[in-house]
């Protein structure tokens, strides 16, 4: 059996509509699965930094060739336009964008750590959330009811606990020089975060979870090779490669391995923001292995925190979200422009009944395939936010569209 197969057996769920309960339960507990693979991320980082390793390109780039190993050897004993070669001729150059996008998400977390301190940090999670919030309405044509609004304020609370907690403890005051270099990597760093995850579960909820993890694990590693090679390659000669460094690397490379292979499952399953919410509580379980490895103090204000956040998730995955109308006027037709190939496909006729992007879980039909007809030559070719389209230009400038589901 594959390591592929093994993983697939182990994130496999019914296909059938689950029960508010079951749904919750099930959200909650890969939640916090992933929050204990960020801890390890987290404490194997902290591990390398007291030991004087500074090396953020060289920990990611582990973790990318594991994932390029293992998936995009899955990738290529598919054949045809499933297969590794027929993904990288049609949409190798969103994957690279997107890859990008995380390489420097991740680059931009580890490396502010120098400027900055451990709230700013923590604030890196909130500022992610409304940006999520705010893209998946805009892109992925997702509507929140009051009680997805309630779970999300909860959960800002629990982490305005855990940051009070730190300042009362007096860490929040200790840090680096240039702190206002620190706060706008990592606020830089949450903006590319938010756009990732919500790219990430429009990909995986229109393709498949190997195919994402294959192509990002595949042009990740080489992106974070190059930076690697340039930026690090003195420090890594200079390294003491003694078992414990080691050691540190291999626990940082699994634990971003096992998140980024159940990361996909999450983001099919429910969304970007349900993800982000229950990832919350990994700044706790942090705190608390610190209280061993790094003889940290406890607060009761980091359990309040913690049952806050997973009260706010619990609140948040009651119900699920609700799609857009399609009577509703297009409002993100602008947005759509800036970023879709097809440039003049995204605006349409206000009259126009045609539904936003379909991002619902859809793993034996093809996804929708929205195609523009004009007069003269048609060009098939593929648009991230549309799919296959086919394309010329009309002779007395006017056009028409028709959607095929």
């Amino acid at each position: 059996m594959s390591v592929y197969q093994s993983i697939e057996i182990v994130v496999v769920l019914n296909n059938r509509d689950p029960t508010p309960i079951s749904r919750t339960f099930r959200s909650i507990a890969l939640g916090q699965v992933l929050s204990l693979c960020l801890c390890g991320t987290g404490i194997s980082s902290q591990l390398l930094s007291n030991r004087g390793v500074n090396a953020p390109a060289a920990q990611s780039f582990t973790n990318y060739f594991l994932l390029c190993f293992v998936y995009c050897t899955a990738l290529s004993c598919k054949a045809g336009e499933q297969g590794l070669l027929g993904v990288l001729r049609r949409r190798g150059l969103q994957y690279f964008l997107l890859a990008l996008i995380d390489v420097e998400a991740n680059y931009m977390i580890v490396y502010a750590y120098q400027f900055t301190n451990l709230t700013s940090v923590q604030l890196l999670d909130c500022s992610t959330i409304p940006m999520v919030l705010l893209l998946s309405w805009l892109f992925l044509s997702v509507r929140y009811l009051i009680s997805h609004i309630i779970g999300v304020c909860i959960c800002l609370i629990g982490i305005a606990c855990l940051i009070w907690a730190d300042i009362l403890d007096e860490k929040g005051s200790i840090g680096g020089n240039h702190r206002v270099i620190g706060d706008l990597l990592c606020l830089g760093g949450a903006m590319l975060y938010a756009v990732a995850n919500v790219s990430e579960e429009f990909l995986v909820k229109q393709h498949s979870r190997m195919e994402y993890l294959g192509m990002v694990g595949l042009f990740g590693s080489l992106i974070s090779g190059v930076q690697l090679a340039v930026l690090e390659h003195k420090n890594l000669a200079q390294l003491d490669w003694s078992a414990a460094t080691i050691g540190c690397f291999i626990l940082f490379a699994v634990s971003m391995f096992v998140f980024y292979s159940l990361v996909t499952v999450v983001l099919q399953k429910t969304s970007a923001l349900m993800f982000n919410l229950s990832t919350l509580t990994a700044d706790f379980y942090s705190l608390l292995f610190g209280l061993f490895l790094f003889k940290d103090t406890f607060h009761y204000l980091y359990f309040v925190s913690f049952l806050v956040v997973v009260t706010g998730s619990v609140i948040y995955s009651i119900r699920e979200t609700q799609r857009r109308d399609p009577n509703e006027p297009r409002r993100v037709c602008p947005c759509l422009f800036i970023c879709c190939c097809c440039c003049d496909c995204c605006f349409e006729e206000v009259e126009s009944t045609e539904g936003s992007l379909d991002v619902s879980p859809s793993p034996t039909v093809d996804p929708p395939t929205s195609i523009a007809m004009y007069v003269g030559q048609t060009d098939p070719r593929d648009c991230p936010i549309h799919g296959r389209r086919a394309a010329s230009t009309l002779s007395n400038g006017t056009r028409y569209a028709e959607s095929r589901h």
